[in-house]
């Protein structure tokens, strides 16, 4: 054999053996993800499928993710519970969901007035934000993985036309996180009903009014047969983002390979599910004021009110929960900068593009 055909099957050689013992190598792993979402809600609980299938692909079928849908083997509220006893090994939720246990995990999902989608990247992965929230997660026994995002909610279905902080008041109201508390401050009756019951409690009247997330998800929820007047924005949503969340002991038995894959896994479900809600939104937003949706944008003074309520609010738990008050801290600082950016870049560009594009239509 000649010098250079030698060193050629040298140089195959070892890729051809080393594939078959890696394959061999990996082990059989396989979990069970407890989505906080009905299968109804095909961005929302697909996403939870589309990181299992990705997980899947990457580790050639040796890790295993199977999906359910809300409540199959645990019901949305007892997720994290189910987490820390191991009961299941992940889920796939909005950490808002479990504000009663520690405040601070409405930061992982979003926060009146606060960072939008692009900006709450941004704390993630640049400022701090995700060491921020796997210290909390890890008190819970918890690992956690952002993993989608719904971009800007609408701001809530409405039996009756809300014109001042008068017409709010005494209305029972579905809202999530910090916002609920908020609300009841401006003499709401908030209350966080499961998305399974969201309709069923409109209609019999349990409920004045809900929020959920946008058109999509709200023309599947039907919510526009029973009460017709659409706020615009929901400014207590600016962006909520979603987590996958582990077992912390199942978490740390996986080879790294696993964690990885689990890693790129839910990156790439950061970017895609609000890619598909900006698709789906627009088009659903049509079908649903042609089904007699009511579009109306919130009055002024009604924001402001809420603004203040806010800022008041964070100030007292911040005041008895240290940890609430360093995550505070951060988060507020960060938007600050990034506030100011946006006006300078984003919002001018927004305020003409889109006024003029109506203009010319």
């Amino acid at each position: 054999m000649n010098r250079r055909a030698l060193m050629g099957a040298a140089a195959t050689a070892p890729v051809a053996l080393a594939t078959p013992a890696l394959a061999q190598s990996l082990p059989e792993v396989r979990w069970r993800c407890q989505s906080a979402f009905p299968r109804v809600f095909d961005i929302l609980f697909g996403t939870a499928d589309r990181i299992a299938a990705r997980v899947g692909q990457l580790t050639e079928g040796k890790f295993r993710i199977q999906v359910f849908p809300a409540g199959e083997v645990v019901g949305p509220a007892q997720i994290i519970d189910a987490l820390q006893q191991g009961s299941i090994e992940s889920a796939h939720t909005a950490a808002y969901y479990y504000i009663g246990k520690e405040p601070g995990f409405a930061f992982l999902t979003a926060m009146p007035f606060g960072l939008n989608t692009r900006q709450l990247t941004a704390w993630f992965r640049q400022g701090g934000g995700n060491q921020l929230a796997s210290e909390l997660l890890a008190e819970y026994g918890i690992a956690g993985i952002p993993a989608g995002d719904t971009g800007a909610q609408m701001g809530g279905w409405f039996r009756n036309e809300v014109t001042s902080l008068e017409q709010l008041r005494g209305l029972k109201f579905r809202i999530a996180g910090l916002a609920g508390r908020m609300f009841t401050r401006l003499g709401v009756q908030a209350t966080l009903i499961p998305p399974a019951d969201i309709y069923p409690s409109l209609e019999r009247g349990v409920i004045d009014a809900v929020e959920f997330v946008g058109p999509h998800d709200d023309e599947r929820g039907n919510f526009v047969r029973v009460a017709r007047f659409y706020y615009a924005p929901g400014f207590w949503e600016p962006g909520a983002r979603l987590h996958f969340m582990s077992n912390q002991r199942a978490w740390a038995a996986l080879p790294d390979l696993y964690k990885h894959a689990l890693e790129v896994a839910c990156a790439e479900a950061d970017s895609d599910m609000v890619a598909r809600y900006d698709a789906a939104n627009p088009p659903a937003l049509r079908r649903l004021v042609a089904a007699g949706a009511q579009l109306r944008f919130w009055p002024r003074p009604i924001m402001e009110a809420a603004w203040k309520a806010n800022e008041e609010q964070n100030a007292e738990i911040a005041g008895q929960n240290a940890r609430f008050a360093k995550m505070l801290e951060s988060y507020n600082r960060f938007r600050t900068e990034q506030f100011q950016w946006f006006r300078i870049a984003e919002n001018s560009f927004d305020n003409f593009a889109f006024s003029a594009a109506q203009t010319v239509r």
